[in-house]
């Protein structure tokens, strides 16, 4: 298939640059899958698109302060750096930026209490960096380090946790769940009242979601491989509700990556309780064994999410309903409006 297939234009005015005062202010866009049929709501109008029985799964990351910027010791050139995976032992994988002067040996350091040598170059532009400090490198993070907002968000974040899902308590991402940012624990807790079962899973988002496609066919594509992790407590819940035909329904791709690796790691029987690294691609022709439906932001043209969500609705109709987005002008990417796809 060719990338190009799932390209549109996208007015730029329509990028969200900062979050709405209230999380369940944005607007939701629903799309059945089996009809095509649209229509349109503000977010917090979600629970009525939700039925006693159904299962709700959200990824509970959280964001680490994972941007430093500081200066190459041998030049004093400035230099960035984005963490992207704790590899143990304070080595870390990451990007540089300047990529090309930010080589193997290079040391970068970052005030006086903190300081990184490059030990590897990865082929995806990566590197690995082995830092040395004094204290506690968490919360030399906390003070120095910035919140890793997208490339197109050009606005400053005032309230970091506005960054953050209202449940997250695992960090390790390089990235928000931004499906789940639209959530307050008041609306959390009336969907809970509804019949509707709360389930959570852990993804540490990393280089995939920072890497464009650079290839021209969709299955010439290589994912990177993120960390995940799901408990007992939530095996149970999901294979209670495949018994009873339940729908359940992911919060975000990356809920729906997660439990569709699981799903496939045990096609045979229950799911059972695991964590590990996935690299999961979905797009269209993917049989689907886990997700029913799902609630998501609207994506980048040509990029795997917008492949995930056609293979789930159908690429004509996604398409379609990114052109009544634009014609709407719902808010689009990190800080944007919602979709339900069911």
């Amino acid at each position: 298939m060719d990338v190009n297939l799932y390209d549109f234009e996208l007015p730029e005015e329509l990028i969200a640059q900062t979050p709405l005062p209230d999380r369940t202010a944005s607007r939701l866009l629903t799309l059945n899958k089996r009809d095509e049929a649209i229509t349109h709501h503000t977010f917090k109008d979600i629970i009525d698109q939700l039925q006693s029985g159904d299962t709700l799964v959200l990824n509970d990351t959280r964001v680490i302060p994972a941007r430093l910027f500081g200066t190459k010791e041998e030049t004093g050139a400035k230099a960035e750096v984005l963490l992207l995976k704790n590899l143990g032992e304070d080595r870390w994988e990451a990007l540089v930026k300047p990529g090309k002067k930010l080589k193997t040996g290079s040391i970068i350091a970052f005030g006086d209490e903190l300081k990184a040598v490059i030990e590897e170059e990865g082929e995806m532009g990566e590197r690995v960096l082995k830092f040395s400090y004094k204290g506690i490198f968490q919360e030399i993070l906390d003070r120095l380090g910035q919140m890793p907002l997208p490339p197109y968000i050009k606005e400053k974040l005032d309230d970091k946790e506005r960054y953050q899902t209202v449940y997250s308590r695992n960090e390790g991402s390089a990235a928000a769940p931004t499906a789940g940012l639209h959530f307050t624990k008041e609306l959390l807790k009336e969907i809970r009242s509804k019949g509707v079962t709360i389930a959570y899973l852990t993804l540490h988002v990393g280089l995939g979601t920072f890497r464009p496609m650079s290839v021209d066919r969709v299955e010439d594509h290589v994912m990177h491989a993120e960390y995940y992790s799901v408990s007992q407590e939530t095996v149970d819940i999901l294979n209670a509700a495949r018994t009873r035909g339940g729908r359940i329904i992911a919060v975000g791709t990356t809920s729906c990556r997660t439990l569709e690796t699981v799903g496939n790691r045990f096609k045979d029987g229950p799911l059972e309780a695991c964590s590990g690294w996935t690299d999961i691609f979905i797009y269209p022709g993917y049989e689907f064994t886990v997700v029913n439906a799902l609630i998501t932001n609207f994506h980048l043209p040509k990029s795997t999410l917008v492949m995930l969500v056609s293979a789930l609705a159908g690429r004509d109709h996604i398409l379609h309903a990114y052109e009544e987005a634009i014609k709407e002008k719902y808010r689009f990417f990190s800080f944007g409006d919602a979709m339900f796809i069911y």
